[in-house]
């Protein structure tokens, strides 16, 4: 991610100034090949209306769901619906807030749980996602250098069935890209298989790259890119079924029908408009996707999805 603005001075805002403007050209910048399609340059070609039947429907209208009330939370990056507490939310703060994970309970936006995760000195967490057998996932993946660091670090622990505030031990895992290093700020765990996905952070198009089959705790584990083009990555989430990935940017998002382990892209869906969007996560029944923002009592907003970008479980018989 980049570094939020500071308060004081000219020259901070003016980065801010460049941040938004180049974020909003390459949200309105036409694809490569000059069709109308919003499909991620690189990306597999969506399927036409008539073939998926459904791709003319129009998603819902963004809406406040809840407000972050924690004050703690300055800086959210990445958000989960737990499978195990029902309205509950996963979060956790970029960079410089330690080890920490907030549960946040959407009916008020209170934490309801404050979770640290023992021995563990992050050194830029950027997401947080759930997997199968409800397991927390922590990315410690960012990289503002662009590329300094030979590993990155996933953490694993399990959902607690009582929330309150805890430590807790954590499985970690050692990353590396077979292309070398880079930035990201997504990390996505299939729901169904447990495989781990990381989306990189490339402003001319990021790349997804995917995990062994099954992450190792004392080795290095190595992810191997699997798709290309697919604009500039804050973050991602699986549907609870699986069938359907959402990655965001700072001013667009993308739906994609997963199959045998690689994206289709669907459609450009609606995101709404926020300080420094940063999160994206489906709702618990698949039905909405919830955005997320930095800041200090930031809102997160929910969009209905329609057609084909509702997960397969999700879409009427």
């Amino acid at each position: 991610m980049p570094p939020p603005p500071r308060r004081t001075g000219a020259a901070p805002l003016c980065s801010a100034a460049v941040l938004l403007c180049s974020a909003l050209l390459a949200a309105c910048q036409p694809p490569p090949d000059g069709t109308d399609s919003a499909a991620p340059s690189g990306a597999p070609a969506s399927p036409s209306a008539a073939q998926s039947g459904a791709s003319s429907a129009r998603d819902g209208v963004p809406e406040v769901a809840f407000t972050l009330a924690d004050e703690r939370i300055t800086e959210s990056s990445g958000l989960a619906a737990s499978p195990r507490h029902k309205g509950v939310h996963w979060t956790v703060n970029d960079s410089d807030d330690g080890p920490h994970v907030y549960a946040v309970d959407s009916s008020d936006g209170r934490t309801v749980a404050r979770i640290t995760m023992r021995g563990i000195a992050p050194r830029d967490v950027e997401t947080v996602s759930v997997g199968p057998g409800g397991r927390i996932w922590v990315g410690d993946v960012g990289d503002n250098l662009g590329g300094i660091w030979n590993e990155v670090y996933l953490y694993s622990f399990e959902e607690p069935a009582r929330l309150a505030d805890r430590t807790v031990d954590v499985v970690r895992y050692r990353v590396r890209y077979a292309g070398g290093p880079r930035d990201a700020e997504a990390v996505m765990v299939h729901p169904v298989t447990g495989r781990v996905y990381i989306a990189d952070k490339v402003r001319s198009g990021g790349a997804l790259h995917a995990g062994p089959r099954e992450l190792s705790p004392s080795g290095v584990n190595t992810f191997t890119e699997v798709a290309d083009g697919l604009g500039w990555i804050t973050d991602g989430a699986f549907s609870p079924d699986g069938s359907r990935l959402v990655l965001r940017g700072y001013f667009s998002a993308d739906v994609f029908r997963w199959e045998d382990g690689r994206p289709e892209h669907l459609a450009r869906t609606t995101v709404p408009f926020q300080r420094q969007g940063e999160s994206v996560s489906f709702t618990a029944d698949g039905r909405a996707l919830l955005y997320g923002s930095e800041g200090v009592r930031s809102q997160v907003w929910r969009v209905d999805l329609a057609g084909d970008r509702l997960p397969d479980s999700a879409r009427p018989r």
